[in-house]
């Protein structure tokens, strides 16, 4: 196995030249890790997190994921990308007429996975995030916590090794944070590395893993058990 996950070298995605998303980016990431990426708002996170799952390709440097070059992806190499990073996103965008079940059932449903994998692996991951007890309820009838938690599931669907999660509490109260943060950990104790794309600092400071600041599109800071400090 590599001891790599993710690898950026040189990576720098410019949009015009008053406008850059990320600038020399050099990073690598260990199978297994928990990194928070931290930094305010236009330093480059939204970016760093369309290049992973090639919604944007790098102006100059190359990508690798789990081993795979992804720097000049093709197309239709994309969606099988996308199985190997489950990406949550602050905006739950839930399927308003699809109950918890179906929600992360059109997950496999899209990539044509078979009924009966479907029905085995649609309980078992509600079972990871606490949902058992709602499978059948819609998105409206659960709290923001519970769906952000469908969410997640959604993203566990193909059982990927990385699971990016950006500002995934930015909408939740200190409590449902605090419990979106400990299913990320439970998630990353079962050797899924997790890249946590956030500004809350308070979440960062009490998590005490890795921790990447971005300032202006680079890296200003990376430390093993870090803080936010910006």
């Amino acid at each position: 196995m590599s001891d790599t996950m993710i690898h950026l070298d040189n990576v720098s995605r410019i949009y015009s030249s008053e406008s850059v998303g990320v600038r020399n980016v050099s990073l690598r990431i260990k199978p297994g890790e928990f990194v928070s990426v931290v930094g305010q708002s236009g330093t480059g996170k939204t970016t760093l997190v369309k290049l992973l799952i090639a919604e944007e390709r790098p102006t100059k440097g190359s990508i690798s994921v789990g081993g795979w070059d992804i720097t000049r992806i093709r197309s239709r190499d994309v969606s099988l990308l996308r199985r190997q990073i489950g990406v949550v996103f602050q905006d739950f965008k839930l399927l308003p007429r699809k109950t918890v079940f179906e929600n992360i059932a059109f997950a496999l449903e899209v990539c044509g996975a078979p009924p009966r994998r479907i029905r085995d692996t649609v309980p078992h991951i509600l079972r990871i995030v606490g949902l058992e007890d709602k499978a059948h309820r819609y998105p409206r009838q659960i709290s923001g916590g519970e769906q952000q938690r469908v969410v997640i599931a959604r993203a566990l669907a193909h059982r990927p090794k990385i699971l990016v999660a950006d500002e995934p509490t930015g909408n939740l109260d200190a409590m449902n944070t605090r419990d979106i943060v400990d299913l990320l950990l439970k998630i990353n104790e079962f050797g899924t590395t997790v890249l946590l794309v956030t500004h809350n600092r308070e979440v960062v400071n009490s998590l005490r893993r890795r921790v990447v600041t971005l300032d202006r599109g680079t890296i200003v800071n990376d430390q093993e058990v870090g803080k936010y400090v910006l």
